[in-house]
């Protein structure tokens, strides 16, 4: 009886292994596997984090953990894409409450006074088969500026899971903190700041007339 069981959990094992294959996606980082159309951000999929040098000892780390941003791409013209995203300057997440509070304050992000970030894309430069330079304006702490960043387009193709066409991007740039009216002990902490994020684009669905 007890052979007959673990038989079973056997097969039920295999059958779950071979249910997981066929789930896995067909991702395709060829320029064709980014399809023409209006994209929204996979908030459970995305990451936006920003390094620091902190008194030459280590980077910094933060994340934002709260991103809305959307993604209008047209193969016949793909420097013509646009990308817009908002950032909930509350969300922070340092993994220590008291001082993700403190940087939050007057002093940093001041995020009560400005409570979003937004990066409106101005300009995409492709730069190889799968990647591109990405300019645009950013507003932070009440001031805009250009940012410019790299991306590398990881792939697209369809995810049964969530039962559409999803494209994904990794991208980096770096930003003044200063220029944004983040200048609190300057001498003592980078200027420039890292930002690197992560991110999949779920395609809405074409609706027709």
């Amino acid at each position: 009886m007890r052979a007959r069981h673990l038989s079973c959990l056997v097969v039920l094992c295999l059958l779950c292994s071979g249910c997981a294959s066929l789930l896995k996606p067909d991702v395709s980082a060829e320029p064709a596997a980014l399809r023409p159309g209006q994209y929204a951000l996979d908030p459970d999929h995305a990451a936006l984090l920003f390094k620091i040098d902190h008194l030459g000892f280590s980077k910094f780390v933060g994340r934002f953990e709260s991103v809305k941003a959307s993604l209008d791409f047209d193969e016949a013209d793909p420097t013509a894409a646009r990308i817009e995203a908002i950032v909930d300057m509350t969300s922070l997440d340092i993994a220590n409450d008291a001082f993700a509070a403190t940087l939050m304050g007057p002093g940093w992000f001041d995020a009560e006074a400005f409570p979003e970030a937004v990066f409106h894309s101005t300009a995409i430069e492709v730069t190889g088969e799968n990647r591109g330079r990405m300019t645009g304006d950013l507003t932070l702490r009440g001031a805009t500026l250009p940012a410019t960043f790299e991306v590398v387009f990881n792939g697209g193709g369809r995810d049964r899971l969530r039962g559409a066409y999803v494209v994904g991007f990794s991208a980096t740039g770096r930003i003044s903190r200063s220029a944004y009216g983040i200048d609190r002990f300057g001498a003592l902490i980078a200027d420039d700041a890292a930002v690197v994020i992560e991110a999949e684009f779920v395609r809405k669905q074409r609706v027709s007339p």
